[in-house]
């Protein structure tokens, strides 16, 4: 008797009756352990390295902020090349823009409810189920859903700012990304997003992988292809909008494909190509706010030119080369020798990856 509850027992209902479990540890961890863990390792850092670079609140931020773009941005990304969706995640981006334009309009007409990100959020997210309706409807992904929300997401933010209400700095900073610009708040919020995404990618790659490279064996297989499908697509929606304030939404789409992109000419295989990505994201976003910090260059248009740079050194050495060495000259010359430093370990760390080929 003891043990008929066992035999009894639905798998699902366990998973559901553990929901709330997993939602209280999630708000615990980003809410009451995060501050503390990110105030003790920036305290460290800054301790050990006594550079205005890591002990600026705001370069504080920034840096947190990329490493966690650095790291779903490719995850996310390395499913959508492979799919050959690379456009979806600036068609999301433009809509996501379009989300900050309401949300700022709504702020400034009503101030408890000036959250912008969480416009951009649920427009993105909005976008990304009508996308998906509009794939399956037309066939398949094809231009023209991606076609649709890349004009209606810009058509939609340039039609409200233009309605007359004066918030252009502020749009700036979502458009065209803003490491100052970046709230304690969200980077947290990145956090949040960030193990959504990680655990979401955890508990369907298999499927997924499996979808990418094989869809009709994968329905065959009884896989839900559909619901994965959604499921990407949202997380892109989630990447795009946790991207916007550091890199902008006309440049998040390039985070999503450019490591991955350079990852690809190094390794044929995907989880391989997956970690590399990763890492190539981490390189780009370092020495992008590096040189942005040094240069007082935008952050989000210095970190893809650095990720660029990454995708020729691995597409064709020579040609990557000059364009590496050209700016650890140019590092050398502004008297900066940290920046120069970072560049000739992002060499280093792309000659080992190239040579796994």
């Amino acid at each position: 008797m003891s043990t008929e509850w066992v035999k009894n027992w639905n798998p699902a209902v366990g998973l559901l009756a553990g929901i709330p479990f997993l939602l209280v540890g999630f708000y615990i961890f980003v809410y009451v352990l995060f501050p503390p863990l990110f105030e003790s390792f920036w305290g460290a850092t800054c301790g050990t390295v006594d550079t205005w670079l890591v002990c600026s609140g705001f370069l504080q931020r920034g840096f947190t902020a990329g490493i966690l773009i650095g790291i779903t941005a490719p995850i996310v990304g390395t499913y959508l090349v492979n799919r050959q969706m690379a456009l979806i995640g600036e068609a999301l981006a433009h809509m996501a823009f379009g989300g900050v334009a309401i949300g700022l309009f709504v702020g400034a007409a009503v101030p408890s409810m000036d959250y912008p990100l969480l416009f951009a959020l649920i427009s993105a997210t909005l976008a990304a189920l009508v996308m998906q309706y509009i794939a399956i409807k037309t066939d398949g992904y094809a231009d023209i859903p991606i076609a649709i929300m890349l004009t209606g997401g810009f058509a939609l933010g340039v039609a409200v700012i233009s309605y007359g209400v004066t918030f252009h700095s502020t749009v700036d900073s979502y458009l065209f990304g803003d490491i100052l610009f970046v709230p304690f708040e969200n980077v947290q919020l990145m956090v949040g997003l960030t193990l959504l995404v990680i655990g979401a990618i955890a508990l369907t790659h298999k499927q997924m992988l499996f979808i990418t490279f094989d869809r009709e064996a994968a329905r065959l297989a009884r896989i839900n292809v559909r619901f994965y499908d959604t499921l990407l697509i949202i997380l892109t929606a989630l990447v795009v909008v946790a991207a916007m304030q550091i890199i902008g939404a006309i440049l998040v789409a390039g985070m999503l494909v450019i490591p991955v992109a350079a990852a690809m000419q190094v390794t044929n295989s995907f989880n391989r190509g997956l970690l590399l990505s990763i890492l190539l994201g981490q390189v780009a976003v370092f020495v992008g706010i590096f040189l942005s910090a040094e240069w007082n260059i935008a952050t989000g248009a210095m970190i893809i030119l650095v990720a660029i740079a990454l995708y020729l050194w691995t597409f064709n050495v020579t040609l990557g080369s000059v364009v590496i060495l050209a700016a650890i000259f140019a590092s050398l010359v502004s008297w900066n020798l940290a920046v120069g430093v970072s560049f000739l370990l992002a060499v280093i760390a792309i000659f080992s990856l190239v040579r796994l080929r």
